[in-house]
């Protein structure tokens, strides 16, 4: 296991234990996963990130605390306590240095407070790619049209994503999936370019009936350029289209066709380390 993907693992660690389970940091357990001593890490900790480790939880810890100072009827004392400080006191104290206001100045509703976000930590990626000749097939699904620019465009199909599985549209998809490999489709399509108009459908391969509510869509023969993704979504599809858009769009020789461009989403757990998506590039093959 490389470096990064260790590291990768501590900071989740370090989230999972202040967020969630609310228990100390084990410095035996950061060892076990750095597979090396607890001093000899927070040497290359430092070294790599340019903060101590002790100081970057320290920030999480006062990041998280203003959260739930904000959002919540929480007393001081029960915030300090659990983040792990001795008294009201220091934490007080603490809390002033980091975010320049005390705690009971921090529920007021247009005071400021400082944010250290979770440090990401870029784990190497390795695509594959391959030219494929697909037959023309047939997609129902559900559509959303949103006006955004480019950098909310990804909460906002996120946020489709969620509602799709909150209300039975995601179950009702797959039990119509008559894929092969079974896997669930999203599609761009830009309705209005001039107007920043925006349509995107979560859509499975089905034959039958078009259910009330329902559309479709027709995906003609096409030369298709597939690229493999794997981790998690949707980091892993963030981070091909990233490629794809800085790197791959720009060089490669092929004509875009004129057909939507696809993500594929395989039958599986999302959050798997090893799960597969893939990105579909429609490409008129052999013309430069």
């Amino acid at each position: 296991m490389e470096w990064n993907e260790k590291l990768q693992m501590i900071i989740d660690y370090v989230e999972q234990h202040l967020q969630r389970v609310q228990e100390p940091i084990d410095p035996g357990e950061i060892s076990k996963i750095a597979e090396c001593s607890f001093g000899f890490f927070q040497k290359v900790f430092s070294y790599m990130n340019g903060i101590s480790f002790a100081e970057y939880v320290r920030s999480r810890k006062l990041t998280l605390a203003g959260y739930d100072l904000k959002s919540t009827d929480q007393r001081v004392v029960d915030v300090s306590y659990l983040y792990g400080y001795d008294s009201p006191t220091s934490f007080t104290r603490a809390f002033q240095q980091f975010h320049g206001v005390s705690p009971k100045e921090a529920r007021i509703s247009k005071t400021k407070l400082k944010v250290v976000p979770k440090m990401q930590v870029s784990v190497k990626q390795e695509y594959t790619w391959r030219v494929e000749q697909k037959p023309a097939f047939r997609l129902i699904g559900k559509s959303i049209r949103f006006f955004c620019d480019d950098e909310e465009k990804p909460s906002k199909i996120l946020e489709f994503w969620s509602e799709c599985q909150r209300n039975g549209v995601f179950s009702c998809l797959i039990s119509m999936d008559k894929g092969e490999p079974p896997g669930l489709f999203g599609l761009f399509h830009n309705v209005e370019e001039s107007r920043n108009e925006m349509q995107y459908s979560i859509m499975a391969a089905a034959d039958g009936e078009v259910p009330e509510g329902y559309g479709e869509f027709l995906i003609p023969e096409t030369s298709w350029a597939v690229f493999d993704l794997s981790g998690p979504v949707p980091q892993a599809i963030h981070s091909g289209w990233k490629y794809l858009e800085e790197e791959w769009l720009v060089k490669y020789p092929f004509r875009h066709a004129k057909c939507p461009e696809l993500e594929w989403y395989s039958s599986g757990n999302f959050y798997d380390k090893n799960y597969l998506s893939q990105i579909w590039i429609p490409i008129l093959d052999g013309e430069q």
